[in-house]
């Protein structure tokens, strides 16, 4: 029975192993070549393992992209996290995690410009992704904001439409060339914030 059980273990962490090495697979092919010219092939040969195995974790090459995307924004997210200071009133919690998370994206600009320009030409499995990551980066924003003072009652759709325009402004920087300055935005992000929870 335990050898069982270990047998298990070790076959899901082989699977975890082997997911991770293709995300990281794809995210040195499509910055290579670019998502429409990277291929199946490509992606297994940088993960250096089977195509049968990427067949176990992904349907097909834009099921592997969304994945890496939400991989990437996930991290994201843990960045602006461990950079929230209870110690510290609302808005410079604010100031302090969206400057983290910009210089976050900041530091792979390759990365940073293949996901947010390509995962946009998926059509609507890529629209999907995007929102479902930018639904968790809003609701972090709201329980972050509204535990500090219950009295600034930022709704679900303010939060939304602040985490939708900050990322505006990241694909504009990106589209300028300017994916290494991210971290400039930090002061226009946080007025963001700002201007919304204060517009009473």
């Amino acid at each position: 029975m335990t050898h069982l059980v270990l047998s298990s273990t070790a076959s899901a962490q082989d699977a975890r192993q082997h997911r991770s090495r293709l995300l990281e697979g794809m995210a040195h092919a499509v910055a290579e070549r670019g998502y429409a010219d990277t291929t199946i092939a490509d992606i297994v040969r940088e993960a250096s393992v089977s195509r049968r195995t990427f067949y176990e974790h992904f349907s097909t090459k834009a099921e592997c992209l969304v994945a890496l995307y939400e991989a990437a924004s996930h991290n994201g997210l843990k960045v602006l996290r461990d950079a929230i200071d209870p110690s510290h009133d609302w808005e410079q919690q604010v100031e302090r995690a969206l400057g983290a998370y910009l210089q976050c994206m900041a530091s792979n600009p390759v990365l940073m410009r293949t996901l947010f320009i390509e995962i946009l030409g998926l059509g609507a499995e890529g629209l999907a992704a995007r929102r479902r990551v930018n639904q968790e980066i809003a609701a972090y924003m709201l329980d972050v904001v509204n535990r500090s003072d219950g009295h600034l009652a930022v709704t679900p759709d303010l939060a939304m439409a602040v985490v939708g325009g900050i990322h505006e402004l990241v694909l504009q920087a990106i589209e300028d060339g300017k994916v290494t300055e991210l971290a400039e935005l930090t002061a226009t992000a946080t007025q963001l914030v700002k201007a919304v929870v204060h517009r009473r």
